[in-house]
């Protein structure tokens, strides 16, 4: 207890130093109104899918934080580094190994004007907690408390380690209990948040436009209108960037990050990955009831040639899900290319001539080309795969509901720790939407998930992780494939971007000369 309240006090000295929120480096600058400075008073970046909902308490997938992250805020945030910064919540205390104190800012306003409270933040706290979406997320919290205007307290069941880092995430972000009460299904649609900008407008399947907070606590930001546009193929995506169509790209093709790096009218940019890419194996359906099978399954793909011909070598063959720069990773065993024995292993199951499967995908090229590889991988030990191609938000639908036989996912541990992937993917209370899509049930994987949460002793929580992976690897509930690079592309007009390694980057400080 005394060595973990010493490193909260130092996460607090260390945060409490650094600027929060995305604030600026320097002092804030009013947004551009294209006439002044010579910037353009609009930045457009791509990416390969539309948001699912602009409500963070519903849309947690990538494609829809880079959005409502920019219109929301969470209590507490992250800087470049992965440290705990402030947020609206200006400072913090740990009163005991399962309560923590926020202190909220007195400057804040939602974009109606309605002033910030603590009734807000408790309000928004319980709401996540109650969403099927990402209750993952925040039911390490028992209740929480308002002392008075501008504070909260946080009570957690157990202790919890990665108490702050999961409030950092966009999903537990603050909404206004006023408007949300009034109307819950405008959050869906019509967003009004505390963030640098401004929901506009969306046309579901196009771009979502934001518009600069000018009264926003941190400082307005520097560009005054931020657009998402939809463009699902990454070779598309990198035209658009070519000829200036878009500013920044998001998730370029493997192959088309020399011809970016090259081109001396744009920038590449890269960096360390917390996500992690794998199949899920839906354990109600047959013959995938069969932990053989799903080990055969294993065998029979090599991850290697996916990464050196799709991926041209940007990644790195996943042994697990967590990734190497999270807590919690452990460096398993892989399951190495094995052809004759993945034919062994289907005998043993019942199915020496193989069978018939459906590999649901989204429509992603790059991703519908690595399932493709996989097809073909499983089709030289007798299963016959038909790859299912569905457009993001129904491809979620579809295997939320178990209608896959296997399908092919991402997964991004964001707050870097490893009980962010683990609880949602394989606790057997989290099925379908939270992310186990796999509907692995099973009593000893939920007890060393379990175990990892309620102790804030690291060593304590290594080794319950690797007891876990010890079973999951025995009975794998998913492949792990591979993990690959954040990559960015931008003109070289851009300036103030910011790789982020979960992928949420942040348009406080962009800004693109014309």
């Amino acid at each position: 207890m005394k060595n973990t309240k010493r490193v909260f006090a130092l996460i607090l000295a260390i945060s409490l130093l650094l600027a929060g929120c995305g604030s600026p480096a320097n002092e804030p600058t009013p947004a551009a109104e294209g006439q002044d400075g010579g910037l353009k008073d609009t930045v457009i970046f791509a990416q390969g899918a539309d948001v699912t909902s602009l409500d963070p308490h519903i849309g947690k997938e990538t494609p829809a934080v880079t959005v409502h992250g920019q219109i929301f805020n969470p209590l507490v945030t992250t800087d470049k580094d992965m440290n705990v910064v402030p947020c609206l919540a200006e400072s913090w205390e740990m009163l005991s190994d399962t309560s923590y104190k926020f202190n909220i800012r007195k400057d804040v306003k939602f974009h109606d004007g309605s002033e910030l409270t603590a009734e807000d933040v408790k309000f928004s706290l319980d709401r996540a907690m109650a969403s099927s979406y990402v209750s993952y997320i925040v039911n390490f919290i028992d209740n929480v408390e308002v002392a008075d205007k501008y504070t909260v307290i946080v009570n957690t069941k157990e202790p919890y380690a990665p108490t702050l880092m999961n409030l950092t995430h966009p999903s537990a972000a603050i909404v206004s209990k006023a408007i949300t009460e009034k109307d819950p299904e405008s959050i869906k649609t019509n967003p009004i948040g505390t963030g640098p900008y401004k929901f506009v407008e969306w046309k579901p399947g196009e771009y979502v436009k934001m518009e600069a907070n000018q009264d926003y606590f941190d400082g307005a930001p520097k560009t005054k209108y931020v657009i998402m546009k939809v463009i699902p193929e990454a070779a598309q995506r990198t035209i658009a960037l070519e000829t200036g169509e878009v500013d920044i790209a998001y998730d370029l093709s493997a192959n088309d990050l020399s011809k970016v790096a090259e081109n001396p009218d744009l920038k590449l940019l890269e960096g360390t990955s917390l996500s992690a890419w794998f199949l899920q194996f839906n354990m109600k359906n047959k013959p995938f009831d069969n932990k053989l099978v799903r080990q055969a399954v294993r065998y029979a793909i090599d991850s290697q040639t996916i990464v050196d011909t799709i991926l041209y070598g940007a990644g790195e063959v996943a042994g697990s899900i967590i990734p190497p720069i999270a807590f919690g990773y452990q460096d398993v065993a892989k399951y190495e290319y094995n052809k004759e024995k993945a034919k062994e292993l289907l005998a043993q199951a019942g199915y020496p001539n193989g069978f018939d499967a459906k590999l649901y995908v989204n429509d992603n090229q790059q991703r519908i080309e690595i399932c493709q590889v996989i097809q073909s991988q499983l089709k030289e030990i007798g299963i016959n795969v038909e790859v299912v191609v569905l457009e993001f938000a129904t491809f979620i639908e579809n295997t939320n509901k178990a209608k896959h036989d296997m399908g092919f996912f991402g997964w991004t541990t964001s707050t870097a720790d490893a009980d962010y992937t683990y609880y949602p993917i394989y606790h057997s209370s989290q099925h379908g939407a939270p992310g186990n899509r796999s509907f692995i049930a099973n009593p000893d994987v939920d007890k060393y998930i379990e175990n990892a949460r309620i102790t804030a002793d690291s060593a304590a929580r290594l080794e319950n992780y690797k007891a876990l992976e010890g079973i999951i690897a025995e009975e794998s509930p998913v492949a792990p494939l591979f993990y690959n690079k954040v990559n960015v592309g931008t003109s070289n007009k851009v300036q103030g971007f910011e790789v982020q390694p979960a992928g949420y980057h942040s348009y406080f400080n962009v800004t693109a000369a014309k």
